[in-house]
């Protein structure tokens, strides 16, 4: 922050800015009007809004304070919201206006005070203190910072290290929300690991795009590289494929975080039909001219992301085997991490040139992952983790924590994997996805699906048991249909096609028994995992 002061810090993208000395200055007028009110450290403030320049100045404005802040999904239902922050406990809310109107007061009767993240002014308030507060602002900030916040004025906690910092709500795709409870040093040891592993700088800028009440998001499109200087541009919703091409074509990201199945979409929309091409097909398959042709289509896919692009970045769910394939012969600066929110996210990762496909890296050097299975490297086991990183538990919720942790103080992931002799893990599948067949065969529905995801007629595919009989769930790519000529109609009979030859792929106990095609995508959850639960 002293050393950006001037610098852009947090920018709506063709909208508000903030430089890091803005930020500075915003930071302490909310730490003066906590203390008029009487907010303590420890105490429960909730953030529940759409993604934004303000959004995250609340969130810093709260953490530096040493309350607790508890951010909340604003794509969550409103009875949800007013669920959980009353269960956390919250004494004011940070939410926009629209979603005010949304949600009920009287179901969260510990908060006292309702700030909408718009323009921080007060959408409601309970407490006499507030307005009092609010008028004599300008007063106490003027006595505390008569010549303005400087730069050396800048000072916050670091003894805390131990202290609860966030009560983070995770959606599941099996369970309900539960609040996972993040240290500091689950936060810093994230930030330390991306900056040592991707240093970004304060020439650099990010687009953020992923909702940043998860802590995918919030960690490496907000607070890693903020912590380099890096000026970060938020979308603010969720992105339609124009405007996110637009805004890194502008903004020329060196970063790219996104899911898989964007990335899917991209190369069988924009790739796969070109290498598809007859002479194409020639062309490639010619030693010395495919590198050519490879390094044409790597340097069209970077361009496409603004052409300053350092790394991708790829996690919440599995790359498929296939596009993974081309992007490593792209040579694209591609990887897949592993994480997730009671990790504050980051459990593996590795640098591009050394990502061994169909893995997800390895252990990330500030906590150890372990299989628990008699031989790791090649019976599956749940993955099992401990370090600075790892949650404290549960709030409020001393069973599920108490379950996930083992009598040696590991953490159950509920994924089940292998790892392999360099420390490479290998993810199979969610322990409470595996389907047990008749014979005692463990079946991975996820090696099932990506296989049938490599049709490019299907966009994506939930794999389901029905009475020992394995059924694939398709969401259909009716505009590729449509383009090859194939009408409604004929639908059934292409699926059941494509059912014949995935199956010859298989073995006899995890073969396909029927397609059935769905009308609408997958609902799925922020990190874009599908909501199985949902459908089985």
């Amino acid at each position: 922050m002293r050393r950006n002061w001037d610098r852009p810090a947090l920018c709506n993208y063709h909208g508000e800015e903030f430089t890091f000395g803005d930020l500075a200055t915003r930071i302490e007028r909310f730490h003066i009007v906590f203390e008029s009110i009487g907010v303590g450290k420890g105490d429960k403030i909730a953030l529940c809004a759409k993604n934004s320049a303000r959004w995250a100045v609340s969130f810093l404005a709260v953490t530096t304070y040493e309350a607790v802040v508890v951010p909340i999904l604003a794509d969550f239902h409103p009875d949800s919201i007013d669920s959980l922050v009353d269960h956390s406990e919250s004494k004011i809310l940070f939410t926009d206006s629209d979603l005010w109107k949304k949600l009920d007061i009287k179901k969260m009767p510990l908060v006292k005070t309702v700030v909408s993240v718009n323009d921080f002014s007060i959408l409601y308030t309970a407490d006499d203190h507030v307005a009092k507060a609010l008028e004599q602002l300008p007063e106490l900030f003027a006595a505390k910072f008569p010549e303005g916040v400087r730069p050396e004025d800048v000072s916050y906690p670091t003894d805390n290290a131990g202290d609860l910092a966030i009560i983070n709500y995770t959606s599941g795709t099996t369970s309900a929300p539960k609040g996972v409870m993040l240290r500091y040093e689950c936060l810093s040891s994230n930030v330390q690991f991306g900056q040592d592993n991707i240093p970004s700088y304060n020439t650099d800028k990010i687009v953020s795009m992923l909702p940043l009440a998860h802590m995918y998001g919030m960690m490496f499109e907000f607070l890693y590289p903020l912590c380099g200087g890096t000026a970060i541009y938020f979308l603010g919703k969720t992105p339609t494929p124009a405007l996110l091409l637009g805004a890194m074509k502008e903004v020329r990201p060196y970063l790219v975080v996104t899911v898989p199945l964007v990335m899917e979409k991209i190369f069988k929309s924009a790739v796969l039909p070109v290498l598809n091409k007859p002479l194409m097909k020639v062309l490639t398959a010619v030693p010395g001219l495919d590198r050519i042709l490879f390094n044409a289509i790597r340097k069209k896919l970077l361009t496409a992301f603004g052409g300053n692009v350092r790394m991708i970045i790829m996690g919440g769910a599995a790359l498929n085997p296939e596009v993974e394939k081309w992007f490593k012969k792209f040579r694209l600066p591609f990887t897949v991490g592993y994480g997730m929110t009671e990790a504050a996210p980051l459990l593996a990762y590795e640098e591009w040139r050394k990502f061994v496909p169909r893995s997800c890296g390895k252990a990330i050097d500030r906590e150890e992952v372990r299989i628990d299975s008699e031989d790791p490297r090649n019976i599956v086991g749940e993955i099992q983790a401990r370090g600075v990183n790892i949650m404290s538990g549960y709030y409020k919720n001393e069973e599920a924590t108490k379950a996930a942790f083992t009598a040696d103080g590991w953490m159950n992931t509920g994924d089940l994997g292998v790892i392999d002799a360099d420390g490479n893990i290998f993810i199979r599948g969610r322990s409470k996805n595996m389907i047990l067949s008749s014979n005692g065969q463990n079946i991975y529905p996820e090696e099932i699906e990506a296989l049938v995801n490599n049709s490019p007629y299907v966009v994506e595919t939930v794999v389901v048991d029905r009475n020992s009989r394995l059924v694939a769930l398709v969401y259909p790519d009716i505009d590729k249909l449509k383009a090859d000529g194939i009408s409604e109609a004929q639908i059934p009979d292409k699926m059941n096609e494509m059912m014949a030859e995935v199956n010859r792929s298989l073995p006899v106990y995890s073969k396909i028994a029927k397609v059935e095609t769905v009308a609408e995508p997958f609902e799925k959850t922020p990190k874009m995992s599908i909501k199985r639960f949902l459908y089985s």
